[in-house]
C-alpha cells in the first residue's frame, strides 16, 4: 500500500508498505479522509515523544471496511466508518466506568512512544481494533466524518463544563478545537458565548458558528462569565481564563501547548473556582456524527484544503501555513476537492 511515512523527526515522505493484516478481533479499512491534527503538527519534530519515526501518523478519520479478522461478525466489507482515536482495553477499572479516555494501557491510532507503536491512517489501508468503530450515518461525506475526533474532543470539553444552558460562557482561542467548543456550547444552550483570540479571520468565523461576541485578545475587558473553556494550553490564556470567570464559577483546560503554566491561585482559592481538565473523548462519538449529519456543528467551513495522499507532504505544508485550520488527506477518488 502507499502510506505517508515520517521517516526521520520532521521529514515525510510517500512510501510502499506492506499492506496490514487485520488480526482476530481487528477490521481492515481503505481510508477515505485523515486529518491533520495540531499533535501531528507538533510532534513530527520529535519533541514530544510521541510521533517516533518511522511512523504513519493519523488518527482523524474515516473510510470503508475492507477486510475483517477472525471473530469479527459485526463489521462487513463496505461499510462506512469511522473510529475512536484511543484504543482502550474495556477491561481496567477505568474503562468499566465508562472513562476509557483514561484506560490503564490505553494507546492512540497514528502514535509512537516509548510505550506503544500504532501506525495511524495516513495511508491506503489502516487495521483498527473493532471495538473502537462507528457507524457513519446515511448521507455524511467521508470529509464531514474526519472530523467526528475533534468534534468528540469538543462535546466532552463541553460535558466537563456541567451545565451549560443558560449560562454565559468564554471560549479563549478560536483554532479549530475553540471554533468546535463554540458550536458544543451554543448546541447545549448557552446563553451568551463570548470567544478571544489575536487573529480577526478567526474571530469572525467564531462568530458565523455561533459566538455572539468576538474579542481581540487585549483590545479591552472581557465581561465576567460562568464558565471559561481554555483551548490554548499557555500561561497568558489560562491566567486570562480564570480571571474571566464569576465567583463559584467553573473554568475548562483543554489546551496543552505548555506543558505548565503559573497559577493564579489565590484567585481560584478565593472565588472557589472549579478548573477541570479534559482528555480526549469518553463515549461520545456518537453524538459527534449526529451532530455534524444534523448540522448542529458545521464541519465544512473549517476545512481549509483536501489534498491526495500521493501529494502528502505538501498537505503538512498547507496545514502550517498561516490561518489554516483544518487540513485533509484523502482519497481523491471518494472525496470532493476544496480549495
Amino acid at each position: 500500500m502507499r502510506a505517508l511515512q515520517l521517516v526521520a523527526p520532521s521529514t515525510l515522505a510517500v512510501v510502499d508498505l506492506p499492506a496490514p493484516v487485520p488480526g482476530a478481533g481487528e477490521v481492515r479499512l481503505r481510508v477515505k479522509a485523515c486529518g491533520i491534527c495540531g499533535s501531528d503538527l507538533h510532534g513530527m519534530d520529535g519533541s514530544s515523544g510521541r510521533r517516533i519515526p518511522p511512523l504513519v501518523m493519523g488518527h482523524e478519520a474515516s473510510g470503508t471496511v475492507d477486510a475483517v479478522g477472525e471473530g469479527v461478525t459485526a463489521w462487513k466489507a463496505g461499510d462506512r466508518v469511522t473510529f475512536d482515536s484511543t484504543v482502550w482495553c474495556g477491561e481496567c477499572g477505568y474503562c468499566r466506568e465508562g472513562r476509557v479516555n483514561l484506560c490503564d494501557a490505553r494507546q492512540v491510532v497514528g502514535v509512537a512512544c516509548a510505550e506503544f507503536r500504532r501506525d495511524g491512517a495516513f495511508a491506503e489501508l489502516v487495521t483498527i481494533p473493532q471495538r473502537i468503530l462507528h457507524r457513519l450515518p446515511d448521507g455524511l461525506s467521508f470529509e464531514e466524518a474526519a472530523f467526528a475526533e475533534p468534534v468528540g474532543v469538543a462535546l466532552h470539553a463541553v460535558n466537563r463544563a456541567g451545565e451549560i444552558a443558560g449560562r454565559t460562557a468564554l471560549v479563549v482561542g478560536a483554532g479549530l478545537i475553540g471554533l468546535l467548543v463554540i458550536q458544543a456550547l451554543k448546541r447545549a444552550g448557552a446563553k451568551r458565548i463570548i470567544a478571544v483570540d489575536l487573529d480577526e479571520g478567526r474571530l469572525k468565523l467564531a462568530k458565523e458558528l455561533g459566538a455572539d461576541d468576538a474579542i481581540i485578545s487585549g483590545s479591552g475587558s472581557i465581561p465576567e462569565v460562568d464558565v471559561a473553556m481554555e483551548v490554548v494550553g499557555a500561561a497568558p490564556t489560562v491566567d486570562l481564563a480564570i480571571r474571566s470567570v464569576r465567583k463559584g464559577g467553573r473554568v475548562v483546560l483543554v489546551g496543552n501547548l505548555s506543558p505548565t503554566v503559573p497559577l493564579p491561585l489565590q484567585i481560584v482559592v478565593t472565588r472557589e473556582l472549579d478548573v477541570v481538565g479534559t482528555c480526549a473523548i469518553a463515549g461520545e462519538y456518537p453524538e459527534a456524527l449526529e451532530a455534524i449529519a444534523s448540522g448542529d456543528i458545521r464541519v465544512k467551513p473549517l476545512i481549509s484544503a483536501s489534498v491526495a495522499l500521493e501529494e502528502g507532504v505538501s498537505a503538512f505544508d498547507k496545514a502550517k501555513a498561516p490561518g489554516a485550520l483544518k487540513v485533509l488527506v484523502v482519497d481523491e477518488t471518494a472525496v470532493g476537492k476544496h480549495s
